[in-house]
């Protein structure tokens, strides 16, 4: 047991981890499904492991990325976390100076460069509102 749970601290040491990723990668390395869930319990007791600080460091590391909310939500689930708050940021704004960082400040006229600009949002995980907001 106490292998798994120095293995984990390791992971835990170089970033943040959900339990959900910490328990996958437990599992990879061949560990027992009850040592893993003992070892997670006993991190998140002594407050080494957080889904939420790990949500927040996930959100902010995404943002500065210039990735938007759908994407990040979509992200944060596959990682097991269900509980976040996206409030604090302005994505409006975030969808507004990515697009014009890679496209330039002048607004496109033709029909074809509009939808390949918001395609590019889209897939950035800019919701519809989000993306007409940056035109």
């Amino acid at each position: 047991e106490s292998k798994c749970y120095s293995a984990a601290m390791k992971m835990l040491m170089r970033r943040e981890h959900s339990k959900l990723e910490l328990f996958q990668k437990l599992q990879i390395k061949g560990f027992d499904i009850d040592i893993i869930n003992n070892s997670i319990s006993k991190l998140v007791q002594q407050n080494n492991q957080s889904d939420e600080r790990f949500a927040e460091d996930f959100i902010m590391m995404r943002f500065n990325q210039g990735k938007g909310p759908v994407r990040i939500v979509s992200e944060l689930k596959m990682r097991g976390i269900n509980t976040f708050n996206l409030s604090a940021f302005d994505w409006f704004e975030l969808a507004k100076e990515i697009r014009q960082k890679k496209f330039g400040n002048q607004l496109p006229l033709d029909y074809k460069e509009i939808a390949k600009q918001k395609r590019f949002l889209q897939s950035r995980g800019f919701n519809l509102d989000q993306i007409n907001q940056a035109f």
